[in-house]
């Protein structure tokens, strides 16, 4: 059986309540590990998806915003 990256991700999620998301989240941002990057994908993927225009906007800012300050040694810092 071939399965995509996407439908495993969302497989491995289906069922799971709000507290078992926000954790794997967290837990993915925190580790700053590459694996992680693919799954943390599938699930911007579904925001984009289901956003509104205004939402949008507002992701896009976050972004660009942060994209501009660059990465720093290992520490991702909120916005100011």
């Amino acid at each position: 059986m071939d399965i995509s990256i996407r439908e495993h991700i969302i497989n491995n999620f289906q069922g799971d309540d709000y507290n078992t998301l926000r954790k794997a989240i967290d837990e993915s941002v925190k580790a700053q590990e590459e694996v992680t990057l693919p799954g943390l994908g599938v699930f911007f993927e579904l925001i984009w998806e289901n956003a509104s225009q205004e939402l949008k906007n507002e992701l896009i800012e976050i972004i660009r915003k942060r994209v501009q300050k660059g990465l720093e040694k290992n520490e991702m810092h909120p916005l100011e």
